[in-house]
């Protein structure tokens, strides 16, 4: 593989994955961390990339919000997921959508849907949804974040209590096999878990990074969850929980 070539790669898998490690770059490239220091020095001279600790990444992704970054990690994953739940959804249905970066590739991902009743909290999903198609779209009040431009708080909940949908979806940070559904933040993971008490259906989706690791706070056991849609088998622990629970999990791969 001559340097041009490999130049490029790196900078086609910045652009699909935004920051991106060393040791991954030596990883998907078959070198070793030293080629990939020497490879990504002059990338570095010119401006192409910019390195951190440990890492680089595309000048233009330094300047993006949070939700932005996540929305480029694991993107094909995560479409892929919308996807397979989307074509559950029939149209004229009502769905609760919380904020996250899956979820908002599902909104999309349902703008071919027709009479939808959507309730979420998400700006960024009652944009994509709302004067389309006939749908109605209901949005949580609350302060916004600057991050996501999601509300929460108790006024969201409250809001939100008020619904009974068809469908509930949620997207997570963690799942673990003893404690079930989980997150990093308390006011995401308290309207998520209010997102799911409000479904006939409710779902959890989530790419399979998330599976093993264990947040802060706990947003509900799976015995409260009907689906989860990820894009690989979940780890064996994991399996056994949510089969025991009756939760139906659908593979995107």
């Amino acid at each position: 593989m001559n340097h041009s070539k490999r130049h490029n790669d790196i900078l086609r898998l910045l652009q699909q994955d935004g920051t991106v490690t060393i040791a991954d770059l030596a990883k998907k490239l078959d070198v070793s961390l030293e080629t990939v220091r020497r490879d990504i020095r002059p990338l570095t001279t010119n401006g192409a990339v910019v390195k951190m600790h440990g890492a680089v990444a595309l000048p233009s992704i330094l300047g993006e919000a949070p939700f932005e970054k996540r929305m480029r990690e694991n993107s094909d994953a995560k479409k892929a997921i919308a996807i397979a739940v989307a074509a559950t959804i029939r149209d004229g249905d009502s769905i609760m959508l919380d904020t996250g970066t899956t979820t908002s590739y599902l909104a999309r991902e349902l703008l071919g849907h027709r009479r939808l009743t959507v309730v979420t909290n998400s700006s960024d999903i009652a944009r994509t949804l709302s004067t389309v198609n006939d749908n109605r779209v209901y949005m949580a009040g609350g302060e916004l974040r600057s991050d996501n431009g999601a509300a929460f708080g108790i006024s969201a909940i409250e809001f939100i209590s008020h619904f009974t949908v068809g469908h509930a979806v949620i997207s997570t940070g963690a799942i673990d096999a003893t404690i079930g559904v989980m997150d990093y933040d308390l006011e995401e993971a308290e309207f998520a878990r209010a997102v799911v008490a409000q479904g006939r259906r409710a779902v959890v989706v989530t790419d399979h990074t998330k599976f093993g690791r264990q947040g802060l706070v706990r947003v509900c056991d799976f015995a409260a969850l009907t689906d989860l849609f990820t894009d690989k088998a979940p780890p064996r622990d994991v399996a056994t929980a949510l089969k025991t629970a009756g939760v139906s999990i659908t593979l995107t791969t």
